[in-house]
């Protein structure tokens, strides 16, 4: 049986999602709870999103093939459902800064990579001194100008769509570069925080924090308006981009289509990616 894994946790004390040698990773340290709970030699995930060492997450998604046998098992005594006592028992193993929401059996077709049709990130910032919450401190980028919404979302928009974001992506030999945007939007929440809310089908390495550097560089009247539709458009790393700090920063949620486009979805995504591997 696939399980889906909802999980979420804070990245600071994380090297990142991805498994690495000699270091804590959130995948190695989720995979090490889940071979303990289910009692087997080894529990390996496939992930929605790899984030970066830093970054946060309150939607991440995973899944998990085992077998039903090997999950009924796990329950021992236990009187509750066994996919509820599995989360119940991993979450007892996990650290406090990484939690499982919630474990179900996926539907058929389910690939929690594959079938992702976009993801959803969020940037906090607080840009008043009056907004500095040291009990968020680890969740939000504390700035020390005030920043110009209206004139970040000017910015912001010629850059939603089918782009090549080469200009705002940590380059990797054989990989692409374009990408859908399909949402960034600037607002402040209730609170008074400077929120970022973007969204795409996904994401390379760095995307999302240097496009907020350089709409930053905007929002404080360092750089014009078009200045970052300027620098997409020269599909190459520019110096006066910056790549901001990773803690303000959270994936919120991974969206799928109708349980019957599941395998489809996962299909056409696959083979885009063989694709572009070849």
């Amino acid at each position: 049986m696939r399980l889906r894994i909802d999980c979420a946790y804070d990245g600071a004390d994380f090297s990142g999602w991805a498994a690495q040698p000699g270091l804590r990773t959130v995948q190695g340290t989720l995979e090490s709870a889940l071979a303990t709970a289910l009692r087997v030699p080894e529990a390996r995930v496939t992930v929605a999103g790899r984030t970066d060492a830093g970054v946060h997450a309150r939607g991440q998604v995973a899944h998990l093939d085992v077998g039903a046998e090997v999950v009924a098992a796990s329950a021992g005594r236990s009187t509750d459902p066994p996919l509820d006592a599995l989360a119940r028992r991993v979450d007892g193993i996990l650290p406090p800064d990484l939690r499982v929401r919630r474990v179900r059996e996926a539907p058929e077709g389910f690939d929690a990579r594959f079938s992702a049709i976009w993801r959803r990130y969020a940037y906090r910032i607080a840009d008043a001194q009056e907004l500095a919450d040291p009990l968020v401190r680890g969740h939000v980028l504390t700035w020390g100008r005030r920043l110009d919404v209206d004139a970040m979302n000017q910015a912001s928009a010629p850059l939603v769509g089918l782009r090549d974001f080469a200009a705002f992506c940590k380059q990797r030999e054989g990989a692409t570069t374009v990408r859908t945007l399909l949402d960034l939007a600037w607002r402040r929440d209730d609170a008074g925080l400077v929120v970022g809310d973007v969204r795409a089908d996904a994401f390379c390495h760095n995307m999302v924090r240097a496009l907020v550097g350089s709409l930053i560089a905007v929002g404080e009247g360092r750089k014009p308006v078009g200045w970052p539709a300027e620098v997409m458009a020269g599909r190459r790393r520019d110096a006066g981009v910056r790549v901001v700090h990773a803690h303000g920063l959270t994936l919120e949620e991974v969206g799928y289509p109708d349980d019957a486009e599941l395998a489809a979805q996962a299909d056409r995504a696959r083979a885009r990616r063989e694709a572009i591997d070849a």
